[in-house]
């Protein structure tokens, strides 16, 4: 970063804070200056007089300013397949979609990708992880596709770079020609990291190691998965315990649930961090607590999947750390964030902690803050603190969508989605006015449009 008296500050002010600090500290009517790419002073009131270099300053009466949304569970892939097997629980949805998926290309993928940044991107969203495990032979480099894809839309970004060994002849599900040898995922997902993770403060990609699913890859992918991922250093992501089929699989093939299997395999640890968790147990939510192992939580997909309703409240109250995910929009047709905000509070209340499960304000932490801690990154983004890199968002919340509701936080959670007036991603600007400054949005719709008719010709005539 720059000396301070030559850096470029933007001054935000007049807008209600939420910071999602330790202390959940807001602020009415307050200020947040940006000084480059980092945070360089919240608080209440007017910003502090004689900053210099003020390129921009933005009265932000009526609007709330939070940390940016953090997105911990994606397939962007699925952009191209939405609204397919809409009447399908999860085996069977797998069953149905793994045809199609396994024929993607690198031009599908990067229009996908597109197309899954762009629309959470535009809805808050300033950190995004995709989990690609589909990487069918001669397709491409679909991680080089997935990764530029985000490094064009500015924002951060984790590829957890996925992996699948356990085909159709093997007991699994996806098609033959669909996975990769042991030896060729793991040398390919070393090649993905030696390639591209930046582990600086300011990183704008990282790579997790990321293998599927218990039903798609070998016992041996896990345990040599998470040796890879410990001697370079890098984060370890995938499904857990996300339907009853597969805690039967589990005890059917390997004598435990899942939760045992995975600590059988050295994938329990702070280092971890698993997608849905919908069926555990306290035996599981203890070992994640002990561990430190953090949780993708996934509301609409779960709920779109007839998976069931994850025990968060249990999961929060053990000091389990937990993040939102929107999953692949095959089983979230909306693809954005703050859907998860609301339905993470309202599907959680569902379940027997009624009302009492979840607030307004813990749901806003779980998207935020949440969500940088299962990713690893809590120091660095996911609250409004200075020294903290400048990923935040203006929500406008005095139109007649959120008029008369006096709390912002209740307004943005409880409420519609709110336009975002500006999202700014390590001090960039990313939105303004509702809409990406950097990419054309009309054009990625066109190109997602082409290439999902494209796939759906070649699967048909497969």
């Amino acid at each position: 970063m720059a000396a301070p008296d030559r850096v470029e500050r933007i001054v935000i002010e007049n807008c209600s804070i939420a910071t999602v600090d330790a202390d959940d500290t807001e602020h009415a009517s307050g200020h947040v200056v940006v000084a480059g790419n980092r945070i360089e002073h919240v608080g209440a009131g007017g910003a502090p007089e004689g900053l210099e270099n003020v390129v921009r300053r933005i009265d932000g009466a009526g609007h709330l300013v939070t940390p940016g949304l953090i997105n911990t569970h994606h397939h962007f892939y699925q952009w191209i397949t939405r609204g397919l097997a809409t009447d399908h629980n999860l085996f069977d949805w797998l069953v149905a979609l793994y045809p199609t998926w396994a024929r993607i290309d690198e031009p599908m993928v990067r229009a996908a990708a597109q197309g899954s940044l762009a629309m959470m991107a535009r809805g808050g969203v300033t950190t995004a992880m995709d989990h690609h495990y589909v990487y069918p032979r001669g397709s491409g480099d679909l991680s080089g596709a997935i990764i530029g894809s985000a490094r064009d839309m500015g924002v951060r970004f984790t590829l957890a770079r996925g992996s699948m060994d356990r085909s159709r002849k093997d007991g699994g599900l996806p098609p033959d020609f669909a996975v990769e040898t042991l030896d060729g995922a793991l040398a390919a997902t070393e090649a993905t990291i030696d390639a591209h993770h930046d582990g600086s403060f300011d990183s704008m990609t990282r790579i997790a190691v990321a293998p599927c699913s218990p039903f798609s890859i070998s016992t041996e992918l896990l345990r040599q998965g998470a040796e890879l991922a410990r001697r370079r250093g890098v984060r370890m992501h995938t499904h857990g315990s996300e339907t009853v089929e597969e805690e039967k699989f589990c005890h059917e093939l390997f004598g435990m649930g899942p939760t045992d299997y995975f600590e059988s395999t050295g994938w329990l640890g702070s280092d971890v961090w698993m997608a849905h968790c919908v069926h555990m147990n306290d035996s599981d939510i203890a070992a994640f607590a002990r561990t430190g192992t953090g949780v993708a939580h996934c509301p609409s997909s779960n709920a779109r999947l007839a998976a069931g309703i994850a025990r968060v409240p249990d999961m929060l109250a053990a000091g389990v750390p937990v993040g939102l995910g929107v999953d692949g929009t095959a089983s979230n047709e909306s693809g954005e964030l703050h859907t998860e905000l609301r339905n993470a509070l309202l599907i959680n209340r569902l379940g027997p902690h009624r009302e009492r499960a979840l607030n307004a304000r813990q749901a806003l932490r779980l998207g935020t803050y949440g969500g940088a801690q299962v990713l690893g990154r809590a120091d660095q983004i996911g609250s409004l603190e200075v020294g903290k890199l400048a990923d935040l968002v203006l929500w406008k919340l005095d139109t007649l969508a959120h008029s008369s509701i006096a709390d912002p936080v209740t307004a943005l959670v409880f409420g519609a989605a709110a336009p975002v007036t500006l999202s700014l991603v390590d001090g960039k600007t990313v939105v303004e006015s509702n809409h990406l400054t950097t990419v054309d949005e009309d054009a990625v719709a066109r190109t997602t449009r082409d290439e999902a008719r494209r796939l759906a010709q070649i699967a048909a005539g497969a």
